[in-house]
């Protein structure tokens, strides 16, 4: 335990989940960070004793009531958590199976489900806290290809505003990013290799606007943003 604030990543990874984990440890945070994948946990966890790895699959509720406690009892409750969590199939309405379906609707609804309803209440405890939610556009409104992601967004984004209304008299800031157009990753730009900057999301001025929303004044919360690149159509 050391004096400086936690910040909880659930859904760790390449692009925003990395780019919010350096962006609060310049801010003065210890970060742990959630993840399926423990080799990428290693990985940027290593020589770091402000990164703080856990295993974990956030579609399974047990499992994610397991590492808060882990992670309550270790590193101790945290300020800031931000649940990056999200997947979902792509493709016409009625290719998706049931499994599909309810496997993007697990990581994205019951999975932030999950997560809040084990840590809020030592948020409470502690006297507040943050919780910022990973949103998509799809969330607004459902395309022809989207019908299981668009459906599991929609939850989220609904779950986000219920669990916003509940807990903001209790001190806990719920918040949620609309991140809207394609993420400026190495695979994105070797898909879109036509394409110029203006057409990416950089994670790290996504990053920015998640570690202002943490440290926003109770007097002014924002409950929903969205984020685009400024030659988006929407």
């Amino acid at each position: 335990m050391t004096g400086k604030p936690l910040c909880v990543i659930a859904g760790f990874g390449p692009g925003n989940g990395l780019a919010f984990c350096h962006r609060f440890l310049r801010g003065g945070y210890r970060v742990a960070v959630i993840a399926r994948n423990e080799e990428n946990l290693a990985r940027h966890a290593a020589g770091n004793p402000d990164i703080l790895p856990f295993l974990c699959d956030l579609s399974d509720p047990d499992a994610v009531a397991m590492t808060f406690e882990a992670i309550v009892e270790g590193p101790g409750v945290p300020a800031v958590l931000i649940y990056n969590a999200g997947s979902g199939l792509f493709g016409p309405a009625l290719d998706a199976s049931l499994d599909d379906f309810e496997s993007a609707w697990r990581i994205n609804a019951l999975g932030l489900f999950a997560a809040a309803r084990a840590i809020a209440p030592q948020m409470i405890e502690r006297g507040g806290g943050c919780i910022l939610v990973t949103g998509a556009t799809a969330s607004l409104r459902g395309g022809a290809n989207f019908a299981a992601f668009s459906s599991a967004k929609a939850a989220q984004r609904n779950l986000a505003q219920s669990l916003a209304r509940s807990l903001g008299p209790q001190g806990i800031h719920v918040a949620l990013v609309i991140v809207d157009g394609v993420i400026d990753m190495p695979r994105a730009r070797e898909m879109f290799s036509d394409k110029p900057d203006s057409f990416f999301l950089k994670p790290e001025a996504i990053a920015e606007t998640y570690y202002h929303l943490a440290g926003q004044d109770p007097s002014a919360w924002t409950f929903e943003v969205d984020l685009r690149p400024r030659s988006e159509p929407w």
